[in-house]
Parts: structure tokens; sequence; C-alpha cells
């Protein structure tokens, strides 16, 4: 039955790598993860926005997707929702950075930071995906556009799955490049400007979604 489907899944794997590799908070928050904190960290971070796009895939089979699409209010509550939690790490990144980056980097015998939360890695990657109102549109416009309404739902279950794995894949790449030494090097000896801009740029991200969030209530 899979083969019946394969042009499909060609399609829809192509686009979805495309904007999976396009920078964004997942890239930004990697990127911080892995050089701050190390290897594990970064992997950790990766797997939890893997685990984060099972939301959009959920909800999108669902229909919940079509409905925030339609409803421009709830659509503009989740870009708050989702602009407000990038605000909120942003922030705690850019508060992070005046902190001694040594003390964030003091590893354990294994070679990783002692007090890496693997845990706390994979919500905070869980979250910077799954609260990320921009996805939403994405998997709608996907599921709208390339997936047919004939395909069985297992079908578009496995379609899920494989961006799911692939999100993984692709951060814990991006973890693994990061966290090599000579690339690590570089970006510490950054210091606290590394953890500001990275600050920046989540704010970026959020300010955006928050004004479009305006623009769609009041305009």
């Amino acid at each position: 039955m899979l083969q019946t489907y394969w042009p499909e899944f060609t399609t829809l794997a192509l686009i979805h790598f495309l904007a999976v590799i396009a920078p964004g908070p997942d890239f930004a928050v990697t990127i911080r993860q892995s050089v701050r904190l190390g290897r594990q960290a970064g992997i950790a971070t990766a797997i939890g926005i893997g685990a984060g796009i099972s939301v959009h895939v959920i909800y999108t089979l669902l229909g919940v997707g079509a409905l925030l699409h339609s409803t421009p209010w709830l659509m503009s509550v989740a870009e708050i929702l989702g602009g407000a939690y990038l605000l909120y790490i942003g922030w705690g990144f850019l508060r992070q950075a005046n902190s001694p980056m040594e003390v964030s980097l003091t590893e354990s015998s294994n070679g990783e930071p002692a007090a890496v939360s693997v845990r706390q890695s994979v919500a905070l990657g869980f979250m910077t995906n799954a609260t990320n109102p921009k996805a939403t549109l994405f998997f709608l416009a996907v599921f709208t556009s390339i997936v047919s309404a004939s395909t069985p739902l297992s079908t578009q279950m496995l379609y899920g799955v494989w961006m799911c794995l692939v999100n993984a894949g692709w951060f814990i790449v991006v973890s693994l490049i990061f966290t090599n030494p000579r690339v690590r090097q570089r970006f510490l000896r950054m210091g606290t400007w590394f953890e500001r801009i990275t600050g920046i740029l989540l704010l970026g991200f959020s300010l955006r979604l928050l004004v479009h969030a305006g623009q769609r209530l009041f305009i």
C-alpha cells in the first residue's frame, strides 16, 4: 500500500526537510544548548524538538489545525502563547548571559556538564516546537495541499512519525556539529555575547509572533 503513496510521501518529505533546516527558534535553542551545556544537552533538546512535532501532527489529523485556521481569534491565542513562551526563554538566556560561562560548563567525569538535566533539555526542545504556531500553519498547509483526503489515516500517521524522526535527526546533527571541540570553543570564546545573541534572536521571533497576533486581533 505504501508504494501507492510514494510520490505523495516524497513530496511531503522534501518540503518538510526544507522547512526543518530553515533557521528558527528550534535551531537557535539547539545551538545554545549544545554550545553552553554540551553534547548530552544538545541531543536531548533535539529529541524534545522531534517529540514536539507529534503535537502538531496529532491535532492536524484530528482537524484542530483546520479549526485554528478558520477561527482567527483562536489562531491569535496560539500565536500569543507561542510568542510568550519564546519571550520567556529568550529573556532567560539573556539573564544567564550575565553568569560566567565557566560555571555552566563545569564538567563531570564523563565530559558532560554536571548540572545538565536531560529531562529539562527534552522539555525545552519539546515546548519550543510544540508552542510554535508557525508549525501549525505549515502542517495545515501540507496536509491540505499535498496529502490527499483519500490517504488512509494510518498512512498519514506514518508521515507524522517520519517527520518527528527527521526533526530529531536533523537537530541531533546540528548538535554534533556545534559540540565538535573546535567549533564549540570558538563559540565559547564569545562568552556572554553568544548567549545574548541567542536570547535576542528568540526575542525577535517572539515579537514577530506577538505583533502578528495583535494585527490579527485589532486590524
